[in-house]
């Protein structure tokens, strides 16, 4: 009977455990979709400005910003910028891309090069607190980067990495390709890695077309070339987050999957020993009639 009683228990918290999940599937399924829709709007946007980089770089031959070439004289210190959630409960994502930050970092070491470490999300804070590593900065985004957030941040690492702190800055964020596929990305934000030149545009469009800018096209990517980098910040935000919530999503689809399918076991266990004890109540009233004839 104790049996019993404790396989009833079980089946009570699995089916428990099972509506919670279910429940925040569907609230992780809204806030992909949510997500997605501002990943997915943003990208006509970044695919604008960097068409316009792209036809000023053309016109202006000579141009030379820090921002593409780097600082004049090496530091040997590099910025590192890592993005995870707050919250966990979201399958591999936070160690994903904490394992790749962990071991860029230790790259960096021995290399014998320093860094600064900053991080978005509460799991990237507990991680580098566990290793040892001290976090310079904390950044408290959450699951909806704004651009003035994300392009007061971007502001203040032109304006580190011009002064000449550091030679490079990197993001480390996992990227979003598609709902199946999502991968962990160390990105270098400064210098600009791919920086359009001439060659480029020359490759895409086989006719180069002739433009007249005014003001002169220099004036314009010193506008250009900062909101080129805000707005790749602002889509490494964008893309954690879609990347987040797809990978809770699938992870809480699972975990109901699998506690419905416990929960049956359960259930077939309990039948089994409520059989079980029925026969044993059967067989006792019977040898019991037995003894009295």
């Amino acid at each position: 009977m104790a049996q019993i009683r404790e396989i009833k228990k079980r089946i009570g918290a699995v089916q428990t455990i099972a509506r919670i999940t279910k429940t925040m599937q569907m609230i992780a399924t809204a806030k992909f979709t949510s997500a997605l829709q501002r990943a997915e709007s943003s990208k006509p946007y970044a695919a604008c400005i960097d068409d316009m980089v792209r036809q000023a770089a053309s016109a202006a031959e000579e141009y030379e910003s820090r921002l593409i070439t780097g600082p004049d004289q090496k530091v040997g210190k590099e910025l590192v910028l890592v993005i995870c959630s707050d919250r966990g409960l979201c399958g591999a994502y936070n160690g994903t891309v904490l394992r790749t930050a962990l071991n860029h970092l230790r790259s960096l070491r021995e290399q014998g090069i320093d860094f600064d470490l900053e991080v978005a999300g509460k799991k990237a804070v507990g991680f580098f607190k566990f290793q040892k590593m001290p976090v310079d900065v904390r950044h408290d985004i959450g699951d909806k980067p704004s651009y003035e957030e994300v392009g007061a941040i971007a502001a203040d690492y032109i304006e580190r990495f011009m002064s000449g702190k550091y030679d490079t800055i990197r993001i480390i964020s996992m990227r979003f390709l598609s709902t199946s596929r999502q991968m962990p990305e160390s990105k270098q934000l400064l210098p600009m890695t791919q920086a359009p030149t001439e060659s480029d545009a020359d490759d895409a469009i086989q006719v180069k077309p002739v433009y007249d800018f005014t003001p002169s096209s220099s004036d314009l990517l010193d506008e250009l070339l900062p909101l080129t980098i805000k707005t790749a910040l602002l889509q490494a935000f964008n893309e954690a987050v879609v990347s987040e919530q797809i990978m809770r999503m699938v992870a809480m689809k699972a975990a109901t999957e699998n506690a419905k399918e416990f929960g049956s076991t359960l259930r077939r266990l309990f039948n089994r020993a409520r059989q079980g004890q029925i026969t044993t109540e059967l067989t006792e009233i019977v040898s019991g009639a037995a003894a009295l004839e």
